[in-house]
């Protein structure tokens, strides 16, 4: 069963869209048990409302991938969630190849890599280890910072025609030519969400970021066209993780209703 499959069905199971970004601020490093096992009650709380989880360093370096965050991993997929490495792989393809082997052998499900390292040499090795594992991989097309218009807003020669367009337009149409199974665009840009979306023509599914603190909205980045919602801290955060998660699904959900 492909990633895309399995995501789908997580869906369809708790209708919704939404993925949480398990992150939580810097834990002394001696209390990483206690971080574990707050990311864990997080899971037990809100798991009726999210489709999937997206983990990054916040959770990588203190719990380690082989240790103590297999037990979150096994928590989402008992779940029935899929798991998302935010690893944003961005290295040699030898290299490349190494970081999405570990985390697929994991137990993820999918690994966000950036293209700016191009195809070969690069990622082709990443989609190749996805696919011996059934596993996705999602690049990351516009992040949501301000400083994002720096490098993926930038305006580049095409290599292959000359023309110039802006450096995200270019990454996702190598997400087409290459077979993504998603992309990244921060919801605090609709308008790179709608410029995306029409590149790629509804066959790759949006990731937005950057929803509550950053400053993202729901229906913006819906109507805009993205298809998965990604909400950390508006959730891990909150006073009540379950209240929040559930009124941020059913927001999404009325106003897709409405789409």
């Amino acid at each position: 069963m492909t990633f895309r499959v399995r995501i789908e069905e997580a869906v369809k199971k708790n209708c919704s869209n939404i993925v949480l970004a398990l992150d939580f601020p810097f834990e002394n490093p001696a209390n990483r048990q206690t971080l574990c096992t707050r990311a864990e009650r997080v899971l037990d709380a809100v798991y009726p409302y999210i489709c999937a989880v997206k983990i990054n360093h916040h959770l990588f370096l203190p719990l380690g991938v082989f240790d103590a965050l297999q037990k979150v991993l096994k928590k989402v997929h008992e779940k029935g969630l899929v798991a998302i490495a935010d690893a944003k792989i961005n290295d040699i393809g030898s290299t490349n190849q190494v970081i999405a082997e570990y985390y697929f052998a994991a137990g993820f499900d999918a690994v966000i890599a950036n293209p700016f390292v191009g195809w070969e040499e690069g990622l082709q090795p990443v989609f190749e280890t996805a696919g011996k594992y059934h596993g996705g991989v999602i690049l990351l097309v516009y992040m949501s910072h301000k400083g994002a218009s720096e490098g993926y807003g930038q305006t580049v020669a095409d290599s292959e025609t000359g023309q110039k367009q802006p450096q995200y337009v270019l990454f996702a149409r190598k997400a087409l030519k290459w077979g993504a199974d998603g992309v990244v665009v921060g919801a605090t840009y609709p308008d790179k969400i709608r410029k995306v979306r029409e590149v790629l023509g509804g066959k790759i599914p949006i990731y937005s970021p950057g929803i509550g603190p950053q400053g993202g909205v729901i229906a913006s980045a819906l109507e805009s066209g993205a298809q998965y919602l990604i909400v950390g801290r508006a959730i891990t955060a909150a006073e009540n993780p379950a209240e929040s998660a559930k009124e941020i699904r059913n927001m999404a959900k009325a106003y897709l209703n409405k789409l």
